[in-house]
């Protein structure tokens, strides 16, 4: 949090756990979906997540978690430096409060057993975790196109990002050695930039250095002034690197990325509200 300037939504944060080699998580295990008994997606790594962010708001080192806000440090977490969490105090703070929880959810459901911390976090982000399952369900689907529908979506989402497309140049379909769009990028001072487009539909396998940097060779010979490299998994690290190197550089959309730019521009979505009661309804007095 320190490290993204003390504000950042829950997929922000997610993203820098991945993206982070000392977190001790890879990409796929943050973000990559199983299937449930009940043939339902979901991302184990969430439950994980959300219980963290409840218990480091416990502590007061952010603020309480709004639904569809930023997380947000507070002074304390501004001001802390790494070192052993929770300590023996914050850990007391912990349990106190799940504690309290768990007999709530006890007399709520009339049962002898008091459901752990992890548990209580489960139903109570039940609805949050299910808002986020189409994302899942939509990054499968998009595994499953063929390569030209790929591309296709791909020239699409571009256009809905403010690049004009050309309806000529870079559309030769897959497995070709050139690009899959190229278009025209107008900035808020007039001035117009050309942009090169590549895609990649992958099911498991990560987008490497090599393939950067042969699309970036493709680029000069279309005297494109900077790249976007769009796939349905993720970019190595090298790959990353090697995006901002030279005098052009690629902007990289990932799987995820994807989902969220879907989300922004409402692409053959069809979005839907619901709500969810607050700890008032749940307190004694």
């Amino acid at each position: 949090m320190q490290l993204l300037g003390g504000s950042a939504s829950k997929n922000k944060l997610k993203q820098s756990i991945a993206n982070n080699p000392d977190s001790g998580f890879t990409y796929d295990e943050v973000f990559e979906p199983v299937v449930s008994k009940s043939g339902n997606k979901y991302v184990p790594f969430d439950f994980l997540f959300n219980f963290g962010i409840n218990n480091i708001a416990i502590t007061g080192y952010i603020e309480s978690p709004k639904r569809g806000q930023d997380i947000v440090l507070t002074e304390k977490g501004r001001a802390k430096r790494h070192s052993k969490f929770p300590t023996i105090k914050e850990q007391e703070m912990i349990d106190s409060y799940w504690k309290k929880r768990s007999k709530h959810t006890k007399k709520e459901a009339n049962t002898a057993t008091p459901k752990t911390p992890e548990k209580i976090v489960d139903d109570e982000e039940n609805q949050d975790l299910e808002s986020d399952n189409w994302k899942a369900e939509l990054l499968s689907q998009l595994k499953l196109f063929t390569p030209q529908k790929f591309e296709s979506f791909s020239r699409l989402l571009i256009s809905h990002m403010g690049v004009v497309v050309d309806d000529t140049r870079g559309k030769i379909m897959s497995r070709d050695h050139g690009i899959d769009g190229f278009g025209y990028f107008e900035s808020d001072e007039f001035r117009t930039s050309r942009a090169a487009i590549q895609s990649k539909k992958y099911t498991d396998s990560a987008v490497s250095e090599p393939e950067i940097d042969k699309f970036k060779g493709v680029m000069d010979s279309f005297n494109a002034e900077y790249g976007i490299f769009i796939t349905t998994t993720h970019f190595t690290e090298s790959a990353k690197r090697k995006a901002v190197q030279g005098s052009k550089s690629v902007t990289l959309i990932d799987g995820r990325r994807i989902t969220d730019l879907v989300e922004k521009y409402k692409l053959h979505i069809t979005p839907i509200s619901s709500f969810t009661l607050n700890d008032y309804y749940f307190e004694q007095k």
